[in-house]
């Protein structure tokens, strides 16, 4: 197929389409149904709705990025999960921290942790002790 031909296609789907810049969850919706239909198609799609596609993802990135990025999160936070996940409360982590007035201060924040409690916490939750930094 010709550059011509390509650009004639393309040119007709994005005026079917009409994609834009995202602003709402219900555009993002229509957008995804748009590039789950040409994605059906997998190796049949020519290249008009390859360049479509690669628009779309860009498109659905873009707002998904902004709209549904992650929050850093402090160690203090991952530990409170940790412990929400395995339904520990704070006298179940002795063993980590040695005494209940430790565990207290480190869960308001009150003191760190140290290299030692990284390591014990990310034997007893199995995590790499990079989640606690």
């Amino acid at each position: 197929m010709s550059s011509t031909a390509v650009r004639s296609e393309y040119a007709s789907l994005l005026t079917s389409t009409l994609p834009s810049v995202i602003r709402s969850e219900a555009e993002n919706e229509r957008h995804i149904a748009l590039l789950e239909e040409l994605d059906r198609k997998g190796s049949r799609m020519s290249a008009a709705e390859r360049r479509m596609a690669a628009l779309l993802t860009l498109l659905i990135e873009e707002f998904e990025e902004h709209h549904y990025a992650l929050k850093a999160v402090g160690p203090i936070d991952i530990l409170n999960e940790l412990m929400m996940a395995n339904n520990l409360k704070q006298k179940d982590l002795l063993d980590v921290f040695g005494n209940p007035s430790i565990v207290s201060e480190i869960l308001r924040g009150k003191r760190r942790l140290t290299t030692e409690h990284i390591r014990r916490l990310s034997r007893r939750f199995h995590v790499s002790p990079e989640v606690f930094f």
